[in-house]
């Protein structure tokens, strides 16, 4: 079977933006310290009850049928609603917080603008909790929300990464059938093990310092290795040819 190259889709975390350590408790923290402004304790009770609920989500996409998560749905499990004033403020706080974290690499508009310049479709696919216009006003912040073709989130969709559905997912958003698709990914099993088994080629960033409980037993060969993300270019330009 021939094969090309019609699209290149990318993971967000840890890939189009550089990888970054968080304190995934820390950042619940924040929220619930703005919730409940006047009372540490049960601010403290809050943040564990959203980091619990968001480590369940996590888990059950990694090890349970790969279901998705949703931001207001891990909030509303630990008891708050998007009615409760306080809900907004505790999200400004949030993403405060993570702000320093989402930063596009600079190497992305060039390998988009380079990829695009060669008749290359781009794409996203991400494994998230956030909504599709919070990611699109990180990318429009940025100046590379212009450059995308199509873009994919699992947070409106009943998946997440490996899944081989959100592969066809987004594939179909970009218009390309997935044999001829590349795509980019830090982590071996959601960006390795994940797109091969629909049959998409990937390349692995192995830049990442992937937590321990977050990584799952599985057997995957990367099609390529980019030690930076502009390798990409030459990847591609090479199975083009």
């Amino acid at each position: 079977m021939s094969r090309t190259v019609g699209a290149v889709i990318f993971d967000w975390g840890g890939t189009i933006t550089p990888w970054h350590t968080v304190d995934l408790v820390e950042q619940w923290h924040v929220f619930a310290s703005r919730f409940h402004v006047d009372d540490p304790a049960l601010a403290a009770d809050l943040a564990a009850r959203i980091h619990a609920a968001e480590d369940a989500g996590w888990r059950r996409g990694r090890h349970e049928g790969h279901a998705s998560a949703r931001l207001d749905e891990i909030l509303a499990e630990a008891g708050v609603h998007g009615g409760d004033p306080r809900h907004e403020a505790g999200l400004t706080a949030y993403r405060a917080y993570w702000e320093p974290h989402t930063w596009t690499d600079p190497q992305i508009k060039p390998l988009w603008e380079g990829l695009r310049d060669n008749g290359i479709r781009v794409g996203v696919l991400s494994n998230t909790i956030w909504d599709r216009g919070y990611h699109r006003e990180i990318f429009a912040r940025d100046g590379v929300l212009g450059l995308l073709d199509a873009d994919v989130y699992s947070s409106e969709t009943p998946w997440v990464k490996p899944s081989p559905q959100i592969f066809r997912a987004a594939a179909a958003a970009v218009g390309v059938e997935p044999v001829d698709c590349v795509y980019v990914g830090d982590r071996s099993y959601e960006d390795v093990h994940g797109p091969q088994s629909v049959g998409m080629r990937a390349v692995w960033v192995p830049h990442s310092d992937i937590p321990e409980d977050q990584q799952v037993s599985h057997e995957a060969t990367p099609d390529a290795v980019a030690h930076e993300l502009l390798d990409v270019l030459a990847i591609v330009a090479a199975w083009r040819s």
